[in-house]
């Protein structure tokens, strides 16, 4: 049926100014009957709604929204087609319809929850299954001293309920690995999350409102699939939520300082606390947030099979030792790389070197705090057992503990090579504890040999006293003293060296 507009204007056209049945039908792109029709029609009835019958696709439509709404917590590949609905519908619940009919209404249904899922996105609107993430920062006693460490916070304003980690810092690997947790946490994923600018997640905020992401932070979207949103710049009340929760974690869970022992031991507690704070009415709804924790539970996001790796990857130089710099603190990589390209594997808590193929030579741990420097020394080691005298290595025996730098540097060059060798035998994950006891006690009756360092060590290591054996039993009459190594050559020839 045509617009009441448009049968006006056919009215007008054709009993008013003359024009033609088919010039009218040619002009409107329809049929000349029509045109006709309306022309000379004499009365316009008003029409009456019909009352039909309950339609067959009535007593579905529930069926096929419940199994929408599940498959839109699934990756696409994993969604029914409406013609696997249509013939489910068939098979289980003896649908008599048409494969058309399931067809439309399912696209239908899909743009319209599309649109409330849009609608649902502005800022503030607390709905089912979405979030907001922030970092605060509190005071902890770690390590016998206080020290200020960030906290990542996911809320969820609908239940107004949350869950949180602590961390060494707000670096991108510190956020992913949080965000991480908490989904796997959860069982579940937001279907959208709105951040503040973070830098670790923004790297530029451009026209238009516009994000430039980091690379790292694009791909874990993408992996998990939730939709993202930024607060305008200086408009955090966007997210006031999880700023008011913020405040909230730090009150009510981290005052007094908390003292940490082992920060991930730690974090597997703030489990339980998040979820106990569920047990107590809703600030304006007078029902149960662990009640309505349970509505954003059924909105969220089914979990990948996989996890993410929390990792960014990054080449930088090493310097003619072989040491790169990563967020201005230094860690060693091998001789073999002194001035050449590296890659390396950033996580929150680890620094890896790696070589071509992309295995890890070296693993450190990641420094936070005061400590500039992590060395790792096996791979050094090799290089200074066969080079012990290597002008540009020199300087690396200032970074073994004093006792060794010291033993080093009074040894001869054999005693220097197979002293490294020793070293690079019994150094094991880098702590040099018990080769400085071992050092120590070999050295209390003057400059010890390889081999008594070597035994030394395995009696400390065995609990046993053979070291004992080693320590002479007659009076040993006192000597001048003397100067060990190649020093004394440097001091003679820096006197005037030989007379001819």
């Amino acid at each position: 049926m045509l617009a009441v507009a448009q049968i006006d204007y056919i009215r007008h056209e054709v009993n008013q100014k003359g024009e033609t049945y088919s010039n009218m039908a040619t002009r409107m792109d329809i049929d000349p009957r029509t045109v006709t029709k309306y022309a000379n029609k004499e009365e316009f009835q008003v029409r009456q709604p019909q009352k039909r019958k309950a339609r067959v696709m009535d007593t579905v439509k529930p069926i096929i929204d419940k199994w929408i709404d599940e498959d839109l917590k699934k990756k696409k590949k994993n969604h029914r087609t409406a013609k696997r609905m249509y013939k489910q519908l068939v098979k289980f619940h003896s649908f008599t319809g048409s494969e058309r009919s399931v067809r439309d209404y399912v696209s239908k249904r899909k743009k319209e929850l599309k649109d409330y899922q849009e609608g649902a996105s502005l800022p503030l609107v607390s709905v089912p299954g979405t979030a907001q993430v922030d970092f605060g920062t509190a005071s902890f006693k770690y390590q016998s001293e206080v020290i200020d460490l960030p906290y990542l916070v996911v809320s969820f304003p609908f239940s107004n309920t949350f869950y949180f980690q602590v961390f060494p810092s707000e670096n991108t690997e510190c956020l992913l690995e949080g965000l991480q947790r908490i989904f796997r946490h959860m069982g579940g994923i937001p279907t959208t999350i709105r951040f503040d600018n973070l830098s670790p997640a923004v790297k530029k905020i451009m026209a238009r409102g516009e994000r430039g992401l980091t690379e790292t932070f694009e791909r874990f979207v993408l992996h998990y699939g939730f939709r993202y949103e930024f607060c305008n710049p200086g408009k955090g009340n966007e997210k006031g939520h999880v700023e008011a929760m913020v405040k909230y974690v730090r009150n009510n869970f981290l005052l007094p300082e908390c003292t940490v022992a082992n920060l991930d031991h730690f974090n597997k507690t703030l489990w339980r606390w998040a979820e106990e704070d569920r047990n107590r009415p809703h600030y304006k709804k007078q029902v149960l947030q662990s009640e309505l924790y349970k509505e954003d539970q059924q909105k969220w996001l089914h979990l990948p099979e996989k996890d993410f790796e929390c990792a960014r990857y990054q080449e930088m130089k090493a310097d003619k030792y072989g040491i790169v710099s990563v967020d201005n603190k230094e860690y060693s990589t091998s001789p073999r790389f002194a001035k050449q390209r590296v890659k390396t594997r950033l996580t929150f808590n680890t620094v890896a070197v790696l070589n071509e193929n992309n295995e890890p030579i070296v693993t450190h741990s990641r420094l936070y705090g005061v400590k500039r420097r992590s060395m790792i020394w096996q791979p050094y080691l090799e290089l200074l057992s066969r080079r012990p005298t290597a002008i540009k290595y020199s300087s690396l025996y200032d970074q073994f503990p004093y006792a060794w730098s010291k033993y080093l540097k009074d040894c001869t060059e054999e005693e220097r090579k197979i002293g490294l060798r020793l070293l690079g035998k019994l150094l094991k994950n880098n702590d040099f504890t018990l080769l400085n006891k071992a050092l120590q006690l070999a050295s209390s009756h003057g400059h010890p040999s390889a081999d008594q360092i070597k035994h030394c060590f395995y009696s400390l290591l065995n609990q046993d006293d053979s070291h004992m054996e080693i320590i002479p039993r007659m009076k040993v009459p006192i000597m001048p003293n003397s100067s060990r190594g190649l020093s004394h050559y440097d001091a003679f020839f820096q006197k005037g060296g030989c007379r001819k």
